[in-house]
């Protein structure tokens, strides 16, 4: 199953994610088939860039996103 999720980057206490579209069963920081977009958590307001082509893509060929990628792509409005 491939699943659209974050994979953590940055320093310790400086939290910095990429999402990207990777196998459910690697591990998180693991290999990726492709990066999307990234979420910068630490700036206000928080940075949220997603490439909407490619989300769709993915969405469409059945990628499942995980709960707090699913907020990030409503609030960025790819999906209701």
């Amino acid at each position: 199953m491939v699943k659209i999720r974050l994979k953590r980057m940055g320093a310790h206490k400086k939290p910095f994610y990429r999402v990207v579209v990777a196998d459910s069963r690697t591990q998180r920081d693991g290999r990726f088939i492709e990066e999307i977009g990234y979420f910068d958590p630490m700036v206000e307001p928080n940075v949220i860039r997603i490439d909407d082509e490619k989300a769709k893509k993915w969405l469409a060929q059945g990628a499942q996103p995980t709960n707090v990628v699913k907020d990030l792509l409503k609030k960025s409005g790819i999906i209701e």
